[in-house]
Formats: C-alpha cells, structure tokens, sequence
C-alpha cells in the first residue's frame, strides 16, 4: 500500500515527460553550415573578420550544426557588419573632457540561405551589441579590446537562431531604415 502511494505520482510526472525531446529541430541531412567571411562596413578595423571567427567558434561550442565548406553545407550564413559607434558612458569628474568609459555598439545584418533548394531562409535580419570599454590613454586598443566581446554577443545571437530555426520575420521592418549609430569623437 505505501508503495503504491509514491509509485502513483512518480509515473504521473513521468508520463507527463514524454513530449519533451532533446533532439534539434533541423532535419540530420540539413546540420552543415558555412559561414564566409562578413563584409566589414563599421569603422571598426577587421570587425567582419572578428565577428566570422567567433561565429564558427559559437557554432563549434553549441555543437548543433558542423561546419562544411561553402558548397558542402545545407545553410550559408551571411552577413555585413553595417555600423559601429561608441559613445562616452562616463567621465573622470576632475577632468570633465577626460572620458573614461566608452560604450561600443555594432550592428550586423545577416542572412541564412537554404544551399539544398536556393532559398533565401532569412533576410537581412539586424542584430545588434553593445558593451563596455574602460581607457587610460590607447583608446584604440581598448575598443579592439571590446570588438571582440562585441562580436561574441553577437554570435551567440546569430548561432542561437539559426540552431533554434528562429526565422520568423515579424521582428524586421524591412521598410524602416536603418538608424545610424552615434560616433562621439571626445578629446582625450
């Protein structure tokens, strides 16, 4: 009898299990990716380069999907990083034209083709990130610095829709133009 009382909400939560899977939406023939290189349009030197290389790395970590040569794969993922801009995020308050801390943020548009049947699968997505740069006095190095913690936020962004099948379209208004991002020159 006691038995009977532990034993019934077990397989009741159980059972309630069994819908749930673990494997991914997209099909086994269709898990190759390829990934050139994006065109880089900031003004942010190699930001293409930086944002492609932790785009396959992303991809390697999440495990999903493998990646193939461009015309070995099911998916291209396309793209160009269509702005950069940094913004000061705070001051030495002894010296009020002596930024400290800048904020760098990067736009990318992407693309995923369908290489099996030539179909355009997403267009012209934006993704956009944002983080923080502490300077002393080489802000250049410093914003290289963030490009890349930029370009990871990024990817993960990127590679989490592609692996989730995120594709809907509702999000992009394809008739609005793109803002322009700020790019404050303060004197160091």
């Amino acid at each position: 009898m006691n038995a009977l009382r532990w034993m019934a909400p077990a397989l009741a939560l159980l059972a309630g299990c069994t819908a749930y899977t673990w494997t991914s939406p997209i099909p086994a023939d269709k898990r190759t990716v390829a990934v050139p290189t994006f065109r880089n349009e900031s003004n942010v030197t190699e930001m293409g380069s930086v944002l492609t290389r932790q785009i396959l790395r992303e991809f390697q970590r999440e495990g999903t999907m493998k990646i193939a040569a461009v015309g070995d794969s099911a998916y291209e993922v396309q793209g160009v990083v269509t702005s950069s801009g940094s913004t000061s995020a705070a001051y030495e308050t002894w010296r009020i034209v002596r930024n400290r801390e800048f904020r760098l943020t990067v736009r990318a548009k992407v693309s995923v083709i369908d290489k099996t049947t030539g179909a355009v699968v997403v267009g012209d997505r934006v993704y956009q990130a944002d983080t923080t740069y502490l300077t002393s006095s080489d802000r250049l190095t410093a914003e290289r610095d963030a490009s890349g913690r930029v370009a990871e936020e990024l990817a993960r962004q990127i590679v989490d829709d592609v692996v989730a099948r995120n594709w809907g379209t509702d999000d992009v208004d394809e008739n609005r133009p793109e803002q322009p991002l700020e790019d404050n020159d303060y004197d160091e």
